[in-house]
């Protein structure tokens, strides 16, 4: 079970579901691995819309291998993901949101 006190979400990947997390450790290899200046900007696209795909797969790898997952991003190309892209979409905007902010009692 997740906990968005620790910073962490759940995806459902080929009917398991697994525990994200942007560690220290995940964030420094997101931002090596991403077509952006600084994470604040990848934020600022996720909120504005204007992510791409490449975005949610580069949030997605780094938030299971934040979780313990030991995969690269081309073991994702041929998983089920419950929801589909929606959710990975969203699963990598929540990663963003919940490793800088601290949740509100009550969500």
């Amino acid at each position: 079970m997740e906990n968005p006190w620790a910073g962490e979400v759940t995806l459902v990947v080929d009917g398991t579901p697994r525990v994200l997390k942007l560690t220290l450790g995940a964030l420094a290899e997101l931002e090596a691995s991403m077509d952006t200046d600084s994470l604040l900007a990848l934020a600022e696209r996720f909120e504005s819309g204007r992510y791409s795909t490449r975005d949610v797969l580069s949030l997605v790898v780094a938030g299971l291998r934040g979780g313990g997952w030991r995969g690269q991003a081309a073991d994702l190309l041929s998983v089920e993901i419950a929801g589909g892209p929606v959710a990975a979409a969203r699963a990598a905007g929540l990663l963003l949101v919940r490793a800088f902010h601290v949740p509100e009692v009550g969500r």
